[in-house]
């Protein structure tokens, strides 16, 4: 038979009451423990020190200055004018009038003016009369600027020769060529441009080689006439 046990002894029947009691207990104790605790902080502040800055050394430098530039010499001492005294007796020249009276008009021969001869140049394409080729005298007026053109080519054609120099450096090219017809139909003022030194002066004295020609005319008094040519140098 097994023994019985005794209600007032039994723990389990109020355990509830002292769970809360000590659960109650914990939580007074762990509060407090909190409240009473401290913790201990320590702030270091650095302070910044104007004063170093500004009493930094500032080295000192010679400034070489360059000196002041001399003064202006004095002005010149103005110079001392003689004022002579006039001794000579100066004659005053007096001036006549040249008016005369009506009674004294002296009749005047007419006068006449000769109009000097003057070397005009007129260009060969307004030109009246255009100078004459030799070869051009019996062509009708018309038809002699192409006379004289076809003249013109014929003489260069005959009178034409290569320059050896220009041959051997394959020189070659186009020539330019002015020049004057005077009043008495020479050539004058020989101009020439072009490539090359040698064929300027081939050209040049094709030209210069030209018949003596009739002179132009302006107004049926002779006149200069300017005219230009190509002349072209070219190797076969």
């Amino acid at each position: 038979m097994l023994p019985k046990k005794n209600p007032k002894v039994d723990l389990s029947k109020n355990s509830t009451t002292y769970f809360l009691i000590g659960l109650v207990l914990v939580l007074f104790l762990t509060r407090r423990a909190i409240e009473l605790r401290t913790y201990e902080s320590e702030i270091k502040l650095d302070y910044l020190s104007i004063q170093d800055d500004d009493e930094e050394e500032i080295p000192v430098t010679d400034l070489k200055t360059p000196p002041p530039p001399p003064p202006p010499p004095p002005p010149a001492a103005p110079q001392v004018i003689e004022v002579l005294e006039d001794e000579e007796e100066v004659e005053e020249t007096v001036i006549e009038s040249t008016e005369t009276d009506q009674e004294e008009i002296v009749e005047v021969e007419q006068v006449i003016i000769e109009e000097e001869d003057e070397d005009l140049e007129v260009p060969f394409a307004v030109i009246e009369d255009i100078p004459i080729f030799p070869g051009c005298e019996n062509i009708a007026k018309k038809k002699q600027r192409d006379c004289f053109q076809e003249q013109i080519n014929k003489h260069i054609v005959k009178n034409f020769r290569y320059p050896e120099i220009a041959q051997e450096m394959g020189i070659q090219g186009r020539v330019f060529v002015s020049f004057l017809i005077d009043v008495k139909g020479n050539v004058v003022g020989v101009q020439t441009r072009g490539p090359d030194k040698n064929l300027e002066k081939e050209a040049q004295r094709i030209i210069e080689k030209s018949p003596k020609m009739i002179p132009g005319k302006q107004r049926g008094k002779p006149v200069r006439v300017p005219y230009s040519i190509p002349i072209t140098f070219r190797l076969q």
